[in-house]
């Protein structure tokens, strides 16, 4: 019967006559406003893009979350009101028909499958720009729908107009495993708006103490491995540090509980999720990335933005590449475990109570970034 119904309702879809309702040319879709880095990244863009004068227009199924703050006032949003993708498929399509948009950009892989599915219904123009946010031969290893979500890549992917990366490893993970033609893809770093984070970071934000003072932020999920984190600064001799934690997450009573039966409650604060977490970065002898997968980690770059030397585990994505790419000792790769717990003990201590000079390669910065996305979209028009 539901079948039947969607059936139906994809038919009046189809019959509809097309409305434009403007000149809000480039599209960019997000389901809610949570927390994560790869909603920061498509919202910093948005706002580059937004205070460059493009047309553009942002679409999400539900307008909750905590990154609702992150939008420009005079920038057109529109809520689908709907709980779930499958919830969002219909309303999505009557509303891109409606658009009419050049450009629809998506950043999440799940919506970004569903997008290339539900294209051959988009008025015939539309260009599609997915970007990926993780490495997939890692991230879907541990996603429920694994098989799903490989075939979903290697079969679907290649119609993208363009595919944009984080990282040269990132590309040729699509070349070599997904078999995805390189000429659709393109590599994007994050925008990172330097002079925003360096602002609200003047006011630094430090746990009193003599030890090293670590700091760490991400989803308290599986993902971040900040259950690893624990362990290492448990097992580790340096009994005055102390490691802030941001974030919020599925995980967060097990990981305060974990604590516990560490015994370094003392040692470990959980602030929850904050807004402008870039203080703390900026009060940090160094912020520390103990993921166990990543695409290009939003809150290292803005870590390096406020000064701060970050020490990332090997397996976080293009870390590798940033630490190319910034000043010597900036960035420190190593492998988990006893590694990681080595470079903790290697850090310097902040001696100034001022903000530090940025630590952050030039290619990042949002100027940067969203003048090259100007550029092709100029070249796709």
């Amino acid at each position: 019967m539901v079948e039947q119904e969607n059936i139906y309702l994809l038919s009046i879809l189809m019959k509809t006559e097309e409305k434009d309702l403007g000149d809000f040319t480039y599209l960019f879709v997000l389901p809610l406003f949570s927390g994560g880095g790869a909603e920061r990244v498509l919202l910093n863009l948005i706002r580059g893009l937004h205070g460059k004068g493009e047309p553009i227009r942002l679409v999400v199924f539900d307008g909750g979350g905590p990154l609702r703050t992150m939008v420009p006032d005079t920038l057109p949003v529109d809520e689908l009101g709907t709980q779930s993708l499958r919830q969002s498929i219909l309303p999505l399509i009557s509303y891109i028909r409606k658009i009419r948009p050049k450009v629809i950009y998506s950043t999440l892989g799940y919506v970004n499958l569903a997008l290339l599915v539900i294209a051959p219904l988009f008025p015939h123009h539309t260009h599609l720009w997915l970007r990926e946010a993780n490495l997939p031969s890692i991230s879907q290893r541990n996603n429920r729908y694994t098989v799903l979500m490989w075939l979903g890549y290697r079969c679907l992917y290649r119609y993208a107009d363009r595919l944009l990366v984080t990282s040269e490893r990132m590309k040729r993970e699509f070349i070599d495993t997904f078999r995805i033609p390189e000429r659709i893809i393109y590599r994007m770093p994050n925008p990172v708006d330097e002079d925003c984070i360096r602002i609200h970071s003047k006011e630094i934000k430090r746990v009193p103490g003599a030890g090293f003072r670590f700091v760490a932020a991400g989803r308290l999920t599986h993902q971040k491995g900040f259950d690893c984190l624990l362990h290492w600064l448990a097992g580790s001799d340096y009994s005055d540090a102390h490691l802030t934690i941001l974030g919020i997450g599925e995980r967060a009573t097990e990981l305060k509980q974990l604590a516990v039966a560490l015994g370094i409650t003392q040692r470990v604060a959980f602030i929850g999720f904050v807004t402008s977490p870039w203080s703390w970065y900026a009060g940090a002898d160094a912020f520390l990335l103990s993921s166990r997968w990543e695409g290009m980690p939003n809150a290292v770059l803005e870590a390096l933005s406020c000064g701060t030397p970050v020490i990332a585990t090997a397996q976080s994505g293009g870390i590798s590449e940033i630490a190319k790419q910034a000043s010597e000792g900036a960035v420190t790769v190593v492998e988990s475990g006893e590694a990681f717990v080595k470079a903790m003990g290697c850090a310097k201590k902040r001696g100034e109570n001022s903000i530090r000079s940025s630590l952050l390669p030039a290619r990042y910065r949002i100027d940067s970034v969203v003048t090259t996305f100007q550029q092709w979209l100029v070249e796709s028009s």
